[in-house]
């Protein structure tokens, strides 16, 4: 055994047994070897103390745009559309192969050391974010949206959706026994038509390819779309043939009770982006009714220029909160349920339900420990609702993927942070956003 967690509480994410207060995890390769109450027989290399830590399954991103990044606080305080169209879209423009790897490698950073072990990334340069996530160690899955403005101009083989698929395909498919998963993506319902959803769907099903897509983020969106086609974007993709593959569909804010049915009757998973939401005022997701329809509702940060962060301790509080607020009902999305959108629910958002999620024997070293040892987490009478309400990003002390450490104790074991940083002041902020 190559290190063994000892005496330490475990959040193991089991249903059936969901927190040890004094457990034992060993890790052997890649793998979660032991998990009990008791220390194993096999003697470990390394044996880490658990003396005021705290042992869980590293957290899920389903929904990231990494680098964008580069525009966190470039342009707050705008409404979605006036966001997107006016700053957002035309500072993207600017962005080059090097600026996306440069943006993603500061975001891989800031999920490391903040416990997230893997993220559903939607982009473009997709093959500068493979390798970023590569040489990083984390998991991901990752697509390029197809985006088409002008259908009127449409072509499959000549969209960048089209070329850039299929290089990072030929470069990272099934890469490092599927650590790094390319999905195909539609960006959303207003950003392309039916043809090339179709066409999506087609070369996904060639490929066997997830999708990724916006859904239903805003009211203007949503009430656009019926008022346009008399139908909603949900109904419109069906008609398409999207849900036909496994979908993560990010926000859907607005989903109509028959939305949900379709969403649930396809597997479809709900990516939730609950402090996004909060920021641009698209709205609230119903998830206590998207999980009473069946929905599995994983969980989001969106692009930090909509958030500001990657930290997916505040996405979880802030989901748990806001529900409670929604249906002024104190017990909706209780601490538990609530940390299932991050781990287990995002771990089959992503198709990964088998490896990761879940401290358990066979599955991914997928861990991240806390150091509880703070006045914020001071004192624990229930791990989970400490974790949930209380704890922070920054109490992280070691993140672990698929047995490989990338970080412990303020030390990254796999990106040079401070050339990150001094590449981006030097190259991107000047040269290519002006400031």
């Amino acid at each position: 055994m190559d290190i063994l967690f000892s005496d330490i509480t475990v959040i193991t994410m089991d249903d059936g047994n969901p927190v040890l207060k004094r457990g034992y995890v060993g890790v052997k390769g890649r793998k979660v070897a032991y998990v009990g109450e008791s220390p194993p027989a096999e003697k470990a290399s390394r044996v880490i103390n658990g003396a005021r830590r705290l042992l869980m399954p590293g957290l899920i991103n389903a929904h990231t745009h990494m680098p964008m990044t580069l525009l966190r606080g470039y342009a707050d305080d705008y409404k979605l559309q006036e966001w997107l169209f006016e700053h957002i879209f035309p500072a993207e423009e600017k962005l080059d192969a090097h600026c996306v790897m440069l943006g993603t490698q500061l975001a891989l950073a800031e999920c490391i050391r903040s416990g997230t072990i893997s993220c559903t990334d939607m982009y473009f340069h997709t093959d500068k974010v493979a390798e970023a996530v590569d040489e990083a160690g984390m998991k991901a899955n990752i697509d390029k949206p197809m985006f088409c403005l002008d259908m009127s101009q449409y072509d499959f083989e000549k969209q960048p959706f089209t070329h850039e698929t299929r290089m990072t395909l030929a470069g990272y498919k099934n890469r490092d026994d599927g650590r790094i998963i390319i999905n195909a993506g539609i960006h959303a319902e207003y950003t392309s038509g039916p043809q090339a959803w179709r066409d999506v769907v087609a070369f996904a099903h060639e490929n066997d390819l997830r999708i990724n897509l916006h859904l239903s983020e805003t009211k203007t969106e949503h009430d656009d779309c019926v008022k346009k086609h008399g139908k909603t974007p949900t109904e419109r993709f069906l008609e398409a043939g999207v849900f036909s593959r496994k979908v993560t569909a990010a926000h859907c804010v607005w989903l109509t009770d028959s939305d949900m049915k379709i969403l649930a009757g396809h597997g479809a998973s709900a990516a939730h982006c609950p402090t996004s939401n909060l920021k641009l005022s698209s709205g609230t997701a119903r998830v206590t009714e998207m999980q009473k329809a069946g929905i599995n509702v994983a969980l989001g940060t969106d692009g930090v220029c909509s958030n500001n962060s990657h930290d997916m301790f505040e996405a979880i509080k802030t989901a748990a909160l806001f529900q409670k607020y929604i249906t002024n009902d104190p017990t909706s999305l209780p601490a538990l349920e609530a940390l299932k959108l991050a781990t287990v629910n995002g771990a089959l958002s992503q198709g990964r339900e088998n490896e990761t999620g879940k401290i358990a024997a066979g599955f991914d070293a997928d861990l991240i420990m806390l150091n509880m040892d703070a006045p914020h987490l001071t004192p624990v009478y229930d791990p989970i609702a400490s974790v949930v309400y209380s704890a922070r990003g920054s109490d992280v002390c070691m993140t672990m993927v698929q047995g490989r450490t990338l970080y412990e104790n303020g030390e990254y074991k796999t990106i040079d942070v401070e050339r990150v940083t001094a590449e981006i002041e030097e190259y991107v902020l000047p040269r290519v956003l002006g400031v």
